[in-house]
């Protein structure tokens, strides 16, 4: 390799690995953005919580809504970059995805799923900003519901602890019920009782499902933080033996040189 095609590969590796520096620190952005949410979602939901539970006090449930088949709403990889991230995921699923409706979130997981032969009802882009995800969870609550009740809803998506993802799934509906919330009596309210716990079931979905998506949102974001600090220590290497071979080319091509002048003076004498 000449001494033009080292340095055109070297200066090629420096771009690539200031392009990895970019990719790292928007990631690290988005993930850090994203968890400061989090903390306020977990209280919201926490207060409606107790909301529901003082509001459900006098109600009936004897008449629920007909269920149909149970739903399966599963949080993977929207962008590469992040090693397994949503073949870990898929495998979380287990065997239960054949008796239920697939929700799928993540254009990379969708394309995975494909090859899988996994066919989900309803499927989307993870939105880009952690702040746009309360409204996409608007969209993907009336995407589930939209054929009325549900059986149960089962939310899979990963969390990003101690440096690493872990799968997690959870029941998102039915909702349940606070074992350990004190017994208060009624609020006086201004709508019936039934309505206004329908309401703040609802919200209380919302707020969960928002959380879920967003601990979805980091745990994708620190995975390709982890992804791009492996590739920026494999550029380190290969920069650093491309310029000790470019130093060894240059001072081969010095000492040639300097035998090159000194053999032409002694045929000169």
């Amino acid at each position: 390799m000449s001494d033009a095609d080292l340095g055109s590969r070297i200066d090629g590796i420096r771009q690539l690995g200031s392009v990895v520096r970019a990719m790292t620190g928007i990631a690290g952005a988005r993930a850090r953005t994203a968890r400061a949410q989090i903390a306020a979602v977990e209280g919201y939901a926490a207060m409606l919580a107790d909301a529901q539970a003082q509001a459900t006090t006098e109600t009936n449930d004897s008449n629920p809504p007909p269920a149909t088949r149970p739903a399966l709403v599963v949080f993977c990889a929207e962008q590469g970059f992040v090693g397994g991230f949503s073949e870990r995921v898929l495998d979380g699923v287990g065997e239960g995805v054949a008796q239920a409706d697939l929700f799928l979130i993540g254009s990379r997981g969708a394309a995975i799923a494909s090859g899988r032969g996994m066919a989900p009802v309803w499927s989307a882009a993870m939105p880009s900003r952690s702040a746009s995800l309360p409204k996409f969870a608007d969209r993907l609550l009336d995407a589930v519901f939209a054929q009325g009740g549900r059986s149960t809803v089962t939310v899979v998506h990963t969390i990003w602890t101690r440096g690493q993802g872990r799968v997690q799934r959870f029941i998102l509906f039915p909702l349940p019920k606070e074992s350990d919330a004190p017994s208060l009596p009624a609020p006086l309210t201004n709508l019936i009782a039934s309505d206004l716990a329908a309401s703040l079931g609802l919200d209380r979905l919302h707020a969960l499902l928002t959380r879920a998506a967003l601990l979805a949102f980091v745990a994708e974001n620190e995975a390709r933080m982890a992804a791009m600090a492996a590739a920026s220590r494999q550029i380190e290497t290969e920069l650093g033996v491309l310029e000790a071979l470019a130093r060894r080319v240059r001072q081969e091509a010095i000492t040639a040189e300097i035998i090159e002048i000194a053999a032409g003076a002694m045929a000169g004498r």
